[in-house]
């Protein structure tokens, strides 16, 4: 079984992953949480109510106002992440003989991404946990911070790396999966979606629901929409007929590349389109990316801005 190149995500062990929102946690750290409890960083003052512990009362504010004030405090707590990933068999598209960081597919892609992120969670003593989909939930664990618990999750990372067999198709249930998934995971984490988006294409409204979904659930979301530009957004193949194959369906098509070329380009611009208004609207953050850049630089780019964002 190929392993992860734990050399290659060492690089991002300095940065921090700060969740934007507020989020619940179980140990003490680097994330607020909306309780209150004792903590070195002050929230607000509000009045005392007799019966209560004196132990929070400001006495310098008591000697100035005459007037009994309890200090309310934010708790800092550690982020609960929760790294989900498409494995339906468009995400091993395109099909190629070797697989390399420079040379990867859709799903090498994601397995390194999510490996490097659960690198840093590790190190800020965050809990991450990893949910695999296709047509139906296939992996799910909570979020733990354990050396045993981060072993297991590289292990079903690793078992993606495996070079798929192109016959045995995996079809993918995006919304149904996002609705359970949704349902199943703590409230107020850091959600982290790699998919392609391309299930029920035609079914859009829905797809989108399922994101929102997450939303009411007071996630915060980060989608990693990941393609390959050169063949499935700008459409650059030769000018020649070519055999397209769903690799979920097993569909074919016979077609002229350049005779397609334009209506396919305009088509997935508008579904792009739509996703990137769909997200603003639903405050997910979406990052469109291209494969062919590595993942090195596209999740160095991403975090350092989510770094500056406040």
């Amino acid at each position: 079984m190929p392993s992860i190149d734990i050399h290659q995500l060492r690089q991002f062990g300095n940065l921090e992953l700060l969740a934007r929102q507020l989020v619940e946690g179980f140990i003490t750290g680097l994330h607020k949480s909306p309780f209150h409890g004792f903590s070195v960083e002050f929230a607000e003052y509000r009045p005392y109510n007799t019966g209560e512990s004196t132990r929070n009362i400001d006495w310098k504010l008591y000697g100035r106002t005459d007037k009994l004030f309890v200090k309310q405090f934010e708790e800092e707590t550690n982020l609960r992440c929760q790294i989900i990933i498409d494995t339906s068999s468009s995400m091993f598209f395109p099909q190629r003989k070797s697989l390399s960081l420079e040379n990867p597919n859709k799903i090498y892609f994601s397995v390194y991404a999510a490996a490097a992120i659960i690198q840093m969670l590790k190190q800020q003593r965050d809990a991450v946990g990893l949910t695999l989909f296709s047509n139906q939930i296939d992996f799910h664990s909570r979020a733990k911070s354990n050396n045993v618990h981060i072993k297991l999750l590289m292990t079903e990372l690793e078992k993606l790396l495996v070079q798929y067999d192109i016959e045995h198709k995996q079809t993918t249930n995006v919304i149904d999966n996002l609705h359970e998934i949704a349902e199943r995971i703590h409230r107020r984490s850091l959600v982290i979606i790699f998919s392609d988006m391309f299930d029920h294409y035609h079914s859009k409204d829905d797809m989108f629901l399922a994101l929102q979904h997450l939303r009411h659930n007071k996630h915060d979301v980060i989608l990693f929409h990941v393609y390959d530009k050169e063949l499935e957004v700008n459409f650059n193949f030769e000018n020649k007929p070519y055999k397209f194959i769903d690799m979920e369906s097993g569909e074919m098509l016979k077609v002229n590349a350049a005779e397609m070329k334009d209506l396919y380009r305009k088509s997935i611009q508008n579904f792009k389109k739509e996703l990137k208004i769909r997200c603003g609207q639903y405050q997910i953050d979406l990052v469109e990316t291209n494969i062919n850049e590595g993942f090195y630089k596209v999740l160095l780019t991403y975090f350092l801005k989510r770094q500056r964002m406040p």
